[in-house]
């Protein structure tokens, strides 16, 4: 019988669905934060940090990168949509694009850095945990020679 996975060996989920999950898990936390405020605030900077982190863990092992680049990308894109749609969300009213998604960086690169490096961690573990250390668990490495279409030598005495 086998043990059941731990937390860091349980993401199975492909690389497109994961960046569709939290592109929109992020615009849900964004419409919220709207909704209820106007603008974004510690309640996105919170709910972004836990996305970052609940992606790393969704992720199957071989899309590693694809969500180790995507917590930036994510914030960008939704800074970019929002000047471009209410640059007040993020930054003054009167701001031209560029200038709102700057100061939206600028503003909530906190939880930009606490979330990126938290994704960043996390994938680390369980890369680390899904390859086993040398002499654990590796089962012993056959000979290659057996399967090799090269011709044999045949001794004759």
């Amino acid at each position: 019988m086998s043990a059941p996975p731990t937390l860091w060996e349980e993401g199975r989920e492909p690389a497109p669905q994961v960046v569709a999950l939290g592109l929109a898990a992020i615009l849900t936390v964004v419409a919220l934060d709207l909704v209820l405020v106007g603008q974004l605030t510690l309640f996105f900077d919170l709910w972004f940090v836990v996305v970052s982190l609940a992606l790393a863990l969704a992720v199957r092992p071989g899309d590693f990168f694809t969500v180790g680049v995507l917590p930036p990308l994510l914030m960008l894109g939704v800074f970019t949509l929002l000047a471009f749609v209410s640059p007040g969300a993020v930054a003054e009213p009167g701001d031209s694009v560029v200038q709102a998604v700057v100061s939206g960086l600028a503003t909530h690169s906190g939880a930009l850095l606490v979330g990126y490096v938290l994704c960043l961690v996390t994938l680390a573990l369980r890369q680390r945990v899904a390859r086993p250390a040398p002499g654990r668990g590796a089962a012993p490495q056959a000979s290659k020679r057996a399967g090799s279409p090269a011709p044999r030598r045949t001794t004759t005495g």
